[in-house]
């Protein structure tokens, strides 16, 4: 019988493990600061920084002085919306640009799949290794690789590219579709055991009773929850009119104090990727 990955991790087989990452650090000030509340004062174990985008100096600055926070690089190759703006870090990267705009695409089904179709590898490859060289150069020591809207990368040239790149640094690396998974697996890389959780595909309807249900019902083995914490501000009400309040609920349920309650009825014991990455640096 296949070991589950909380078993490769040194757990028990019927522990019940849950990483709490929070993506899209860097995005914005208002997500900085709820990301870092959740950090701080939540049951968020890891986040994932964003190095193109405006707010990502300030972003390092903070892992800078908590080096014990657990931190990787999310891949950013699309924005989320026209009014918001950031640009490829590396230079000549023509085939991850909207051949209408001269910028990165804007994020939505037809899109995505637009950049699929027409990024050349080798600029793909220019620009992940500058968005992790920024990283390195600030003295910063991620712990994995994760994907902004493209899941394992959307091709799976990419997402080999990527899991290179994550064993050329002694990373681990986020994979939660069926061949990624597949693949770590045979190679003996703990992955998730029970699915994969955005945050943003969750009703907002009451939300902090469906993370209850979530955590109460979780499987041994191991499970993350992609969350996306941010701050209401007007500003950023301004900026995403859409997702705003996904991003709100994030906040409120993971600095909530049911949560951490929830938690320890239920027994479950949290990780952040420091485990993964030393069994995937091993593997």
């Amino acid at each position: 019988m296949t070991r589950l990955s909380s078993e490769l991790l040194g757990f028990a087989p019927d522990d019940r493990v849950l990483l709490v990452n929070c993506d899209d650090f860097g995005m914005h000030d208002a997500v900085n600061r709820g990301i870092i509340d959740a950090l701080e004062n939540g049951i968020a174990s890891s986040c994932s920084l964003m190095t193109p985008c405006p707010a990502a100096a300030d972003a390092m600055t903070y892992l800078r002085a908590r080096p014990d926070v657990s931190f990787g690089i999310h891949f950013s190759l699309i924005r989320d919306s026209a009014e918001y703006y950031w640009e490829p870090l590396a230079d000549d990267v023509p085939s991850l640009l909207d051949p209408a705009t001269g910028e990165l695409f804007v994020d939505s089904p037809a899109n995505r799949q637009r950049l699929l179709a027409q990024a050349r590898l080798s600029d793909v490859e220019r620009e992940l290794r500058a968005q992790l060289q920024i990283v390195l150069d600030a003295g910063l020591k991620p712990t994995h690789l994760d994907w902004h809207c493209l899941a394992d990368g959307g091709r799976p040239d990419i997402l080999a590219l990527a899991v290179s790149l994550a064993a050329e640094h002694g990373l681990a690396a986020r994979v939660w579709l069926d061949e990624g998974l597949r693949l770590a697996r045979a190679e003996g890389k703990p992955v998730v055991d029970h699915g994969f959780l955005d945050s943003f595909s969750l009703e907002l309807d009451d939300k902090s009773a469906t993370y209850e249900r979530l955590l109460r019902s979780l499987k041994p083995g191991l499970t993350e929850w992609a969350i996306h914490p941010a701050i209401g501000t007007e500003e950023w009400q301004e900026i995403e009119p859409g997702g705003w309040r996904v991003r709100q609920t994030d906040h409120d349920f993971l600095t909530s104090a049911r949560a951490r309650e929830v938690l320890d009825e239920e027994r479950i014991k949290g990780i952040d990727y420091r485990p993964l990455q030393q069994a995937w640096a091993s593997a």
